[in-house]
């Protein structure tokens, strides 16, 4: 059985949500909310630029492109999604991480992404 962790921020608040469309989360309800299960740390509330989906899909994970089969919309530049907190961190080692939310990004990313560095990309 799958149990979630408590839903706080990095800043020590509740878990603001990030996005409901499109819909986000490992869990899929909106909020980057984690659990042991969620072994990419779907943790960081990200702002999509073209840049950084660019990045991903480099990587071999493309999030611009639409799966149906999975109800996956794919992702524009704009949109908000609860990355993993690995590939936020090796965005930011290459320069080329999105900007982010504090309030909705899990206190878990807080194991990956030192909270100094999740704050130079903060928009809120």
């Amino acid at each position: 059985m799958v149990h979630p962790l408590p839903a706080i921020n990095v800043l020590g608040e509740t878990l603001a949500p990030c996005s409901a469309d499109p819909v986000t989360g490992f869990f899929r309800d909106g909020h980057c909310n984690t659990c042991a299960e969620d072994h990419g740390s779907h943790t960081v509330c990200a702002v999509m630029t073209a840049e950084f989906l660019a990045f991903s899909k480099y990587l071999g994970n493309d999030l611009s492109t639409p799966v149906p089969d999975y109800n996956f919309p794919g992702l524009k530049p704009g949109d908000q999604w609860c990355l993993c907190a690995g590939r936020f961190m090796q965005a930011h080692i290459e320069d080329c991480a999105p900007k982010i939310r504090l309030s909705s990004t899990h206190q878990k990313a807080l194991e990956i992404v030192p909270l100094e560095i999740l704050q130079r990309y903060a928009i809120d």
